[in-house]
């Protein structure tokens, strides 16, 4: 895997936004920290330093949030109209939409996605997100209420914004999961403060500029890069910050969450996910070997939904299984600004760590390595797209949230629907899911005994801006996407007006 040539692929408006001082945006002005102080962002292909960041910290968050207060109270924000509103947002889609490539190559080389993805999926997907949400700002209705008790009342709901709400991001799809909770939110009427991963911040920041030259009144959103323990951790617990929202792992979920709710913030999360893929001995091996194959391995295994546990009737267990690693296999590695790269490198040393050791694990636990398992190259953080047979639930590769391109595969026997069910659920988690199947009693059955928040029945990782996406059980609260995610922006309102 050769990437001497790596910097002549950059372009040249990406090489000059790397290149620039990079500060915060705050009320509409490009601010440093308080404290000066700043961090490098690396290249995850290369482990070379891309840019350079401000660190923000409590202060900067204090500054966030002070003008993301006033432009919510007393700003223009609130006296837009819910039309104007909207069309602010449809601005900031089109101009997403014209400038795709470079944000996709930010995006691509900051967080380690093959850049076909990230143009092709990423960015098609938030433009899509932003100009769905934008048409809500303008239908956010209460309803007339007939009181129980009679009388001589008129009672009725309003529909409000929630006020300042805090964005903590990931850094596996910075963009997507930003238009997942900055849309709504916009939408709805709030005013935001954004923290970007530490690993991924570069979009973000290029985001605030579109969003300054499409004209967002200053304070409506607010960007603090910084770390999480410090950044992320003041927004969680700032007491003028009324709703958070954090997609992440569930172990810092958690701790946003005793954050948020110590002074009781509206709080979304979007967590961990160990998603079961269910194979039926009807299944079309055509369509579910390259489906299986992807859900496993798109963005090397580093996303929340990832199929990464198999279980498949004993019958069809060795085709499948053939049929997976010989795609798997096929997966050209390189750095995702490269053409053809199909699989990029893991986003961190210690994540590509965390993985390379679970994979041992499951060795030493029994598992059987069907393809995979081994480091690319010399460079980087590039590990092989790795199926392992043999497992159990007693092995950690089967327990643990993984968040690399490791697949575990188990088979079943009988056609046990509540006991096949029951060994899919054995998990704290419940994200997703997907039955494979042409029987289509067997998949709506199975549909309903899955405990996910999602479930896909011969595809898998099928979203779309108008339907609803969390979480089960250690997977998250609350929905993004769809007017869920309206809702969760909002609050009602019930007035009773004697007359």
């Amino acid at each position: 895997m050769d990437l001497s040539n790596i910097p002549s692929l950059i372009t040249p408006a990406v090489s000059r936004f790397l290149a620039e001082k990079h500060k915060l945006y705050i009320d509409g002005q490009w601010v440093d920290t308080v404290s000066g102080a700043t961090m490098a962002v690396e290249d995850p292909a290369t482990g070379q330093q891309l840019a350079t960041v401000p660190a923000g910290d409590s202060a900067d968050v204090d500054k966030a949030v002070a003008a993301a207060r006033k432009a919510f109270e007393t700003g223009p924000w609130p006296k837009l109209s819910p039309i104007e509103r909207g069309k602010l947002i449809s601005k900031l889609a089109l101009r997403i939409e014209e400038l795709a490539d470079e944000l996709a190559e930010i995006e691509a080389i900051d967080g380690g996605k093959p850049l076909a993805y990230a143009r092709h999926g990423d960015m098609v997907q938030t433009s899509v997100t932003y100009h769905y949400m934008a048409g809500w700002a303008s239908k956010l209705n209460g309803e007339q209420i007939q009181l129980t008790g009679g009388g001589d009342f008129h009672a009725y709901t309003l529909r409000q914004p929630v006020g300042v709400a805090g964005l903590i991001l990931p850094w596996n799809f910075p963009q997507i999961l930003l238009s997942y909770k900055l849309a709504p939110a916009l939408a709805a009427g709030c005013t935001v403060v954004i923290k970007p991963a530490e690993q991924t911040p570069l979009s973000t920041l290029r985001l605030a500029r579109i969003i300054e030259e499409v004209g967002f009144p200053p304070g409506v959103v607010n960007v603090v890069t910084g770390m999480g323990e410090t950044a992320g951790a003041a927004i969680a617990e700032h007491p003028d910050v009324d709703k958070v929202a954090f997609t992440g792992s569930t172990e810092v979920g958690k701790i946003v969450a005793r954050a948020a709710t110590g002074n009781m913030k509206r709080l979304t999360l979007e967590l961990g996910g160990k998603s079961p893929m269910i194979v039926f001995p009807d299944a079309d091996l055509e369509r579910a070997i390259p489906g299986i194959t992807g859900a496993g391995f798109y963005h090397q295994g580093q996303v929340c939904t990832a199929g990464t546990r198999i279980y498949v009737h004993r019958s069809i267990h060795d085709k499948l299984l053939d049929g997976i690693a010989e795609q798997a296999s096929k997966l050209a590695a390189g750095h995702p600004l490269q053409p053809g790269t199909q699989l990029g490198p893991l986003i961190s040393d210690e994540q590509f760590q965390r993985v390379s050791g679970l994979i041992e694990e499951g060795r030493k636990a029994g598992a059987d390595v069907v393809t995979g398992g081994r480091r690319i190259g010399n460079a980087g953080y590039f590990i092989e797209p790795t199926l392992l047979a043999k497992t159990n639930h007693s092995m950690s590769v089967v327990r643990e949230e993984i968040f690399g391109p490791v697949v575990c595969a188990m088979s079943f026997d009988d056609d046990d629907l509540d006991e096949i069910a029951r060994a899919a659920n054995d998990t704290p988690y419940g994200l997703a899911a997907s039955i494979w199947t042409t029987n289509l009693g067997i998949a709506h059955k199975m549909a309903s005994r899955v405990k996910a928040g999602n479930v896909w029945i011969n595809t898998h990782s099928a979203f779309d801006s108008a339907l609803p996406f969390g979480g089960a059980k250690q997977s998250g609260w609350g929905r993004e996407c769809g007017f869920e995610a309206i809702r969760a922006y909002t609050e009602i309102k019930a007035v009773c007006a004697a007359l």
